[in-house]
């Protein structure tokens, strides 16, 4: 199984980047469809972007489209989310998850939390307008 790490977290200004890292200390995710999710305070933890174990198949949500991107490098056991543009609603605490599931073009279904076995404890990011 995975271990979680998330990293990278902070404050910045509207318009600006973060990227945030999660490292398995198990080194066992290259064989997990890998995700990040989202919770702002008082809100249900949201699905962001989804990565397959392997090649490069890809889901976003509608809201970071064209301005996140996930990418995972399996020989570093790390997932990677890059995000630029970034604006005061992006503000909330983000999660890296994985899942031992079959890959699906049906962004419902891999955006589901329920589906996601292991999740790091979060890092937040925080963007200031």
């Amino acid at each position: 199984q995975v271990l979680l790490v998330e990293s990278g977290g902070g404050l910045v200004q509207a318009g600006g980047s973060l990227r945030l890292s999660c490292e398995d200390s198990q080194r066992a995710m290259s064989s997990y469809t890998m995700a990040w999710f989202r919770q702002r305070p008082g809100s249900e933890r949201e699905f962001v972007a989804t990565a397959r174990w392997s090649g490069g198949d890809t889901h976003y949500a509608d809201s970071v489209k064209g301005r996140f991107t996930i990418s995972r490098d399996n020989d570093k056991n790390t997932l990677y989310l890059e995000m630029g543009s970034l604006e005061p609603e992006d503000t909330a605490r983000y999660y890296c998850a994985a899942a031992r599931m079959a890959w699906t073009s049906s962004i419902s279904t891999m955006g589901r939390t329920g589906l996601y076995q292991y999740w790091g404890p979060g890092t937040q990011v925080t963007v200031s307008s």
